[in-house]
Parts: structure tokens; C-alpha cells; sequence
């Protein structure tokens, strides 16, 4: 029972099963990536936060 239909279409599933969990790998990459700038933006602010608390008080001053 060797049909091509059948084998092209057994290919065509095991592309696209392929595709998906590719797909599946750059997401968890993204995720990742996010994170990681996420957690560094959250790092800056507190830094700016610091820089600010500690400048000189500006309002009179002209």
C-alpha cells in the first residue's frame, strides 16, 4: 500500500510539525529576551530613582 498522496501528505504534517515546534522555540526565546530587558528597564529606574533622590533640591532656584 504505497500511495505518493499518502507520503506527500505525511511529509506536508511532519513540516509543518516542524514549523510549530520551531515556532514554539523563537517564542520561548522572545519570552526570554523580554524578561531579561524587562528586568534590566526595572534595574535603570530604580537607578535613575536613586540619582534623583539624591540631586539637590532645583525649585526657587532661577
Amino acid at each position: 500500500m504505497d500511495n505518493p498522496a499518502i507520503a506527500r501528505l505525511d511529509a506536508a504534517i511532519t513540516r509543518v510539525e516542524q514549523a510549530i515546534a520551531a515556532r514554539h522555540a523563537a517564542d520561548a526565546a522572545l519570552e526570554r529576551r523580554h524578561a531579561t530587558l524587562k528586568a534590566t528597564m526595572a534595574q535603570a529606574i530604580v537607578a535613575l530613582d536613586t540619582i534623583i533622590a539624591r540631586a539637590p533640591d532645583d525649585k526657587g532656584a532661577r
